[in-house]
């Protein structure tokens, strides 16, 4: 019996083997502070690929320092970082994954303690290493410092540092990118009128709020070339009166799609502080809502744990990949475990753990 889940996509020049993917999560495992991948990473991503994913997207990746979230974050600003990311992507490559890195600018959400290992939490003060943060707009996200206003020089400055980076991802073996516009960070600022307030040419209309990640990504189009796949994901709602709506996201992704973007990975939230229905699959209905109103494939993340729900995500034409982020962390043999739950015969599990098949 043939399942969804389990049926090759192919982007450009890429065919992934199924349509199960590991999202960017965050590791803050960079204990060296300088962006550079760690053993941890090579491990992490590994297992994720081994497990039998058909796409694993390496975390946020800085593309410049002051981009980081926090200082324990990768980067992709030199060549030293691009190299010590090679050994990871061979690796995937050698368990049959398509290995993909999502590219990120944190805007006024830079500059934080990690999520995890220490006490604190919030900014973090320049005494300990932290950084002066930059958005559209002098605006600070609740609990954190004031960012300082970008001018348009700067806002050029980090369509190139994107492009480097994009041109990084590439030379390391990289098979996709994908850029971040989502959750509140600086992409996402400029999109979302609760955090641009601009009255330059980025600022104001939705055409304007939306220049910045269409120069992102037409700078990144041209350094990856015509056969990579980009991906963005962006937050298809801000929840929040005022802020960005399915529609305005839809919009939005139709000129993503005109701009040579390949699948939107639609999340939401993270702008401004908002009271989210959080529950079992709760955004699926912003990728159904963004495949079908702006005719581009999507992807859907989530709170999706079970092969039964990802297989009826996908049947049901509500997106064209499930993304599982926690369920992988918790299990980075989900695409195994689901063929094993939907009676689906792959032929990549590994030959090493062949006693556990039995």
């Amino acid at each position: 019996m043939s399942h969804l889940l389990f049926e090759p996509l192919t982007l450009r020049g890429l065919t992934f083997r199924n349509r199960s993917w590991v999202p960017p999560m965050c590791q803050y495992s960079v204990e060296s502070l300088d962006g550079m991948a760690a053993p941890w990473h090579l491990v992490h991503y590994g297992s994720l690929a081994r497990g039998g994913a058909g796409a694993v997207i390496v975390e946020a990746t800085g593309v410049t320092p002051e981009a980081r979230i926090s200082e324990k974050d990768l980067g992709l600003w030199n060549d030293e970082q691009r190299d010590a990311l090679i050994p990871v992507v061979d690796f995937m490559h050698s368990q049959g994954a398509a290995a993909g890195i999502q590219l990120a600018h944190a805007g006024r959400k830079a500059s934080t303690y990690p999520e995890w290992g220490t006490d604190f939490e919030g900014s973090l003060p320049e005494s300990e290493g932290g950084w002066q943060t930059s958005a559209p707009s002098a605006e600070a996200f609740p609990g954190l410092e004031a960012p300082r206003e970008l001018s348009e020089a700067e806002i050029g400055e980090i369509v190139s540092a994107f492009a480097a980076s994009a041109r990084r991802s590439m030379e390391a073996g990289f098979d996709f990118v994908e850029i971040h516009g989502a959750h509140g960070y600086l992409l996402h600022e400029f999109l979302s009128p609760l955090s641009n307030t601009r009255t330059d040419s980025y600022g104001g209309s939705p055409e304007n709020r939306a220049r910045f990640l269409l120069e992102v990504v037409d700078a990144t189009r041209a350094e990856v070339g015509e056969d990579v796949p980009v991906l963005v994901r962006l937050s298809a709602t801000d929840w929040t009166e005022g802020g960005l709506s399915l529609d305005d996201t839809a919009q939005l992704s139709a000129w993503l799609k005109d701009h040579s973007v390949d699948l939107v990975d639609v999340s939401t939230g993270g702008n401004v502080m908002a009271t989210i229905p959080v529950g079992p699959g709760y955004q699926t209905t912003f990728a159904e809502g963004i495949r079908k109103q702006a005719r581009i494939p999507t992807a859907a993340v989530g709170l999706l744990t079970e092969p039964f729900q990802a297989e009826h995500i996908l049947a049901t034409e509500q997106a064209d990949v499930v993304l599982l982020g926690r369920e992988s962390l918790r299990d980075p043999n989900f695409p195994i475990r689901a063929a094993d739950a939907l009676r689906h015969q792959i032929d990549y599990k590994p030959a090493q753990y062949h006693r556990a098949y039995k």
